[in-house]
């Protein structure tokens, strides 16, 4: 897991979820339930529920990734050192 080692998403896992959240929006516009679309995409009704909210206040847009939260402290070699 990476939370315990590094603290957040890689870049594949952030796409990944930013898909998810983009596909939910067309459900929002389609008028699809909450209850509905977590189902469908295997997440918690919370999560449905603050994308919505996102979508309505900033559309679309506002479901996009925006980036790593914080920058990585440590090089990929001090990362392979302390794992050894």
């Amino acid at each position: 897991m990476r939370y315990g080692q590094r603290g957040g998403y890689t870049p594949a896992e952030q796409e990944r979820r930013e898909r998810v959240r983009l596909q939910a929006a067309e459900w929002f516009e389609a008028g699809e339930s909450t209850k509905t679309i977590a189902a469908r995409l295997r997440v918690h009704e919370r999560s449905v529920t603050r994308w919505r909210k996102a979508w309505r206040e900033g559309g679309t847009q506002a479901l996009l990734s925006k980036g790593p939260v914080s920058k990585e402290k440590l090089s990929a070699k001090q990362w392979q050192r302390l794992e050894t």
